[in-house]
């Protein structure tokens, strides 16, 4: 995860976002993951201040955190810039250094990780953000996607497989002069996919399968005074604690079906990856929702919600929960009895597994009796056992 940070004439931020950052960093997450912070000037004395003034040791010494800042002949000569897009020439600089400031920490960091966050140093995140964040990136259906988008504010929360921060950071440095870092983003997407030949909403098409939006926002922006000398932002997400139709969860991996009817895009893949509910029309007795795990997978509790807050009414009756374990598996799947778990009591199912169950193959809801409504299924929630 990457965090530039610039000198602000009026407050800084940064350690309030590292303490937001760090503070909701389980002790597996915080082996799994390496936060950089780029102090971006090259006033040594300023950048060794800064560092000294971030009181995490143990994060240092442990390697969590790490702190660069660039030579003092990283930077060209911002004096000959000129003017673009009726911006005056102290944001032409502001945004221009706001590049290459992006392309030195990537740089920097592709060599870290799989994955590359670009955060801001003014930011505060949501509770199990990272664990979201990587299982969300795991569990799209291919490789063909170029950004997650985790807020939907700015250049904040934005991850990118390590792979293609060179293509990204080359884009950048041809044209770091002469748009903002969100637009030339854009003209990547437009370079690779898009049909000169083809209209516009084609070309949106293309793009929107190179660029995947997660719901709701895991980053808040917090920050009043911007880097930008004189500039006052009141930016805010509005998807960030947001009362949402759905909650997502980081489930194991998994394939999931269903016998029931879809309602229009409200998919049960989309509600498994925590993107959005499904909604299903009337199910019948006999109807079914599966989730069968790519690998066998020792499950400590489950959790299912129906229903949401715009249709209370839409919930799971009669319904059953039930396990296949591993050891059972070279049985029919589709004709075996699976071992009972629990039901649905207002529109809620929830227990623990026995642990002697061993590794789960899959899990099913077992529709027993028509329901008299439509069905939403507006959380799922499988935890592996520790």
């Amino acid at each position: 995860m990457g965090v530039p940070s610039v000198k602000r004439e009026v407050h800084s931020y940064l350690t309030d976002t590292l303490s937001s950052l760090m503070t909701e960093l389980s002790a597996a997450e915080k082996e799994d993951c390496v936060i950089v912070v780029f102090i971006a000037e090259t006033d040594q004395q300023y950048a060794n201040s800064v560092a000294d003034n971030l009181k995490f040791p143990v994060e240092i010494q442990s390697g969590l955190l790490e702190v660069i800042s660039p030579s003092v002949h990283f930077y060209p000569d911002f004096s000959r810039l000129k003017e673009s897009f009726g911006d005056p020439k102290e944001r032409v600089r502001w945004r221009t250094k706001q590049n290459l400031d992006y392309c030195f920490l990537m740089m920097y960091a592709q060599s870290k990780g799989t994955y590359y966050v670009q955060l801001e140093d003014d930011i505060v995140a949501r509770p199990n953000y990272f664990t979201t964040m990587k299982n969300f990136a795991l569990q799209q259906p291919s490789e063909e996607w170029m950004i997650l988008e985790f807020s939907q504010l700015g250049f904040i929360g934005k991850m990118f497989k390590s792979l293609d921060l060179s293509l990204i950071v080359e884009f950048m440095l041809m044209f770091y002069k002469d748009k903002p870092i969100d637009w030339l983003l854009d003209h990547i997407m437009w370079v690779k996919v898009c049909n000169p030949e083809k209209d516009a909403k084609h070309c949106d098409r293309q793009k929107a399968n190179l660029r995947i939006r997660f719901k709701p926002s895991l980053f808040q922006h917090v920050g009043t005074h911007s880097s930008l000398a004189g500039k006052i932002q009141k930016l805010k997400d509005k998807d960030f604690g947001k009362q949402t139709l759905h909650k997502g969860h980081a489930n194991p991996l998994a394939e999931v079906t269903t016998s029931l009817k879809t309602y229009q895009h409200f998919t049960l893949e989309k509600a498994y990856l925590g993107e959005d509910f499904f909604w299903a029309f009337t199910p019948v007795a006999g109807d079914f929702i599966r989730i069968r795990f790519f690998t066998p997978v020792r499950i400590e509790r489950y959790f299912f919600r129906s229903g949401n807050i715009e249709h209370p009414g839409d919930k799971l009756f009669n319904t059953s929960v039930e396990v296949l374990p591993f050891d059972l598996y070279w049985f029919d799947i589709s004709i075996l009895s699976l071992c009972p778990l629990g039901v649905f009591h207002n529109g809620i199912a929830e227990g623990e597994v026995d642990p002697t169950f061993g590794p789960l193959e899959a899990l099913r809801l077992s529709v027993i009796t028509d329901c008299p409504v439509w069905v939403i299924l507006s959380e799922i929630f499988i935890k592996k056992a520790e």
